[in-house]
């Protein structure tokens, strides 16, 4: 596996970031620890997870995992914003949170400091320059390395870049947004600020919860019952919801990476991640693996590169028209 450098950092982490969202949930503590294991026996060094994964039990998993490694081998990313009590701040992206949430990951992963500290979500109702400014301050004590965003709008990304150098603050070295063939929209503001202000990224959700593994095709007229797409996203279910995505669009790409797939001897699943490991920009992929099978089919795309005709194959087809005004500026453009 290769390594990256990680936006305009001297980090280097694996061309591939193992998610740890399912560990606590759908993937117990044993499975976990192998799936760990088999991620670093091929080279991973990049761990993601989030406080609010299973309520801690992620971290926690993570954690006892994390005591029996080299730590500095590692780099281990984690997220703090969502709700983790009854409290009314225990949530959210303001000083108070955010310094109790770093202490209660620090616990729960069994290490000194953080790797990657990133905000969840951008909150609206604290302002930008305490969330930063209590960032910064994790960095000068020596419990973060470096900081990151997730789920943050073009403006409010470039926004806090902007703030942090006014003030002198560290700024975010990563961004993590939803990126891959079927959600682009990170393109039309969210690439050109990261690359312009040497952001990492890290998508997440690469293989859009196995919409394009080729599991769901063409021919089908429902879900499997009990599949995450099956579930309805109004009533809490996931995003990736069966009527949200079964159109034509989707069964174009699905058909193209499943022929391209059989040209190259892979799965359509690591031709979606390989073409979302070679997008400008991008530093890192997201597994979000839940057995070891899959695992190891995600891991499979490391040495697998597509070809530039492969690549422009797959960006042309999951190509859509885009709003104003990024469809008229690109009309514009200069180089």
């Amino acid at each position: 596996m290769d390594y990256r450098y990680l936006g305009r950092t001297g980090l280097k982490v694996s061309e591939l970031c193992l998610g740890t969202m399912s560990f606590g949930a759908r993937t117990d503590e044993e499975t976990a620890h192998r799936m760990l294991d088999r991620f670093v026996e091929a080279g991973g060094t990049f761990i993601d997870t989030a406080d609010v994964y299973s309520a801690g039990v992620s971290e926690e998993i993570l954690g006892r995992w994390l005591e029996r490694q080299s730590r500095d081998d590692l780099v281990i990313a984690t997220k703090a914003y969502g709700d983790m009590g009854p409290g009314p701040n225990e949530g959210g992206g303001g000083r108070k949170h955010l310094l109790s949430a770093v202490e209660a990951s620090l616990r729960r992963l069994r290490t000194d400091y953080i790797d990657l500290y990133q905000t969840h979500v951008f909150d609206d109702a604290t302002p930008l320059e305490e969330t930063l400014s209590t960032l910064d301050g994790l960095v000068r004590s020596g419990k973060v390395r470096f900081l990151g965003a997730s789920n943050y709008a073009g403006w409010q990304l470039q926004k806090a870049i902007d703030l942090a150098r006014q003030h002198g603050w560290e700024p975010f070295s990563c961004l993590q947004p939803l990126y891959n063939l079927l959600d682009r929209e990170a393109e039309w503001d969210l690439v050109p600020v990261s690359r312009n202000e040497g952001v990492g990224i890290i998508p997440w959700s690469p293989l859009r919860g196995g919409w394009l593994t080729g599991r769901y095709r063409r021919e089908m007229e429902a879900p499997p019952a009990g599949s995450r797409v099956d579930a309805d996203p109004d009533a809490g279910g996931w995003p990736e919801a069966w009527q949200t995505y079964a159109n034509a669009r989707t069964w174009d790409v699905i058909d193209a990476l499943v022929e391209i797939g059989e040209k190259i001897g892979r799965t359509p699943a690591q031709v979606a991640l390989r073409w979302v490991m070679q997008r400008p920009g991008v530093t890192a992929p997201i597994i979000g693996a839940r057995t070891p099978e899959q695992l190891e089919d995600n891991l499979a795309t490391a040495d697998s590169p597509l070809s530039d005709d492969h690549m422009e194959q797959l960006t042309t087809i999951s190509d859509r028209p885009m709003p104003y005004p990024f469809g008229l500026l690109t009309r514009f453009r200069r180089r």
